[in-house]
């Protein structure tokens, strides 16, 4: 059985710490990035941008790491944090795994085709967006594919009808609705009320119980 090749990429070690050396290590083009787990003591890298975008591009989750020349650590990337407008990688996480080790993750949910119920007027709706699974580290997959050309209108996808890959097991309610063809929403029209009579407001008049309470 022909058996994947791992991505390796090369990193430093981090001495300088904190938010200034990490913008200048960014304009550089490196990323700080810190790899922990196993009960070893975490140490803190630099990754060149390049490498991690790749990875991103890619949806690759596990990696060899190589830290200045020392022998590779097979890494999970566990997170990777991002700047408030979602476009500059700001930081990653790697942790420690072994090939038989089973992971909890989130993986992104996409939907392919268009449902045959949006012709009688329904309105696609996508409840789920990504899937919390448990797997193997090594065949987390890049992402769930659902087609949806065939949903009717009042159809929906439950968790349960999902086609995982082989030993991913879903951590959520198998009846969660991922994708649904919803009946449109009834326009409400708005019922007319002729307003009546109002007496003018008096600012500084006190109600009348509480002029009776005050003479």
């Amino acid at each position: 059985m022909a058996t994947s090749t791992t991505t390796t990429i090369m990193a430093k070690l981090r001495t300088d710490l904190g938010s200034h050396a990490a913008r200048k290590s960014r304009r550089q083009g490196q990323l700080p990035a810190v790899i922990y787990g196993h009960k070893i003591e975490p140490i803190h890298i630099l990754v060149k941008q390049e490498d991690v975008w790749s990875l991103i591009r890619r949806g690759e989750r596990v990696v060899d790491v190589c830290v200045d020349n020392r022998p590779p650590e097979k890494c999970f990337v566990r997170d990777v944090q991002w700047d408030a407008f979602g476009k500059q990688v700001l930081h990653v996480d790697f942790v420690r795994i072994r090939t038989d080790e089973r992971v909890r993750t989130t993986v992104p949910i996409h939907i392919r085709g268009t449902p045959v119920g949006l012709q009688a007027g329904g309105v696609l709706q996508q409840p789920l967006h990504s899937l919390e699974v448990e797997c193997l580290a090594v065949n987390v997959p890049e992402a769930i594919r659902v087609n949806v050309a065939d949903l009717q209108l009042g159809q929906a996808i439950h968790v349960r009808d999902l086609k995982l890959p082989e030993g991913v097991i879903p951590l959520v309610d198998p009846e969660a609705v991922v994708v649904q063809v919803a009946a449109p929403k009834a326009e409400v029209t708005p019922t007319e009320v002729t307003p009546g009579p109002t007496e003018p407001e008096v600012i500084g008049r006190r109600p009348a119980k509480e002029e009776e309470e005050a003479e």
